[in-house]
């Protein structure tokens, strides 16, 4: 009995894990990053292309069309999908950080170079 009850409980334990991985897949596509998403009227926007998830890492480009994200790490252990990646291009780096929630992802962008912080909110094209 006790045998049935530990493999039961790791049944659960690694079904649950291949769902949170399985979820992970969200997030491979095209976003529209609003950077300014405080001033609807502006045409303030960058783009994300996520290529590939796979065992909490994460591939693709950030902010303009060939500039390769780097370092892409995925968290899902509290069961929100958590990401972060670095980038740059010829005015500094960058550290990005983001979470998924219905949706639209929500992120934050600190340009190490440049001195600023932006908030920004993405939605899948």
């Amino acid at each position: 009995m006790k045998a049935i009850i530990l493999f039961s409980i790791s049944l659960l334990f690694a079904l649950t894990e291949v769902q949170a991985q399985e979820s992970t897949d969200v997030l491979i596509g095209s976003w529209k990053l609003d950077m300014s998403p405080e001033n609807s009227n502006d045409d303030n926007f960058a783009m994300m292309k996520i290529t590939s998830v796979k065992d909490n890492e994460m591939k693709g480009t950030f902010y303009r069309k060939g500039v390769k994200l780097k370092n892409g790490k995925i968290n899902t252990q509290t069961d929100v999908i958590y990401g972060a990646l670095m980038s740059g291009d010829n005015s500094g780096s960058y550290n990005t950080s983001f979470y998924y929630k219905d949706g639209k992802i929500y992120g934050t962008t600190h340009a190490v170079d440049r001195g600023f912080l932006s908030v920004w909110v993405a939605v899948k094209e």
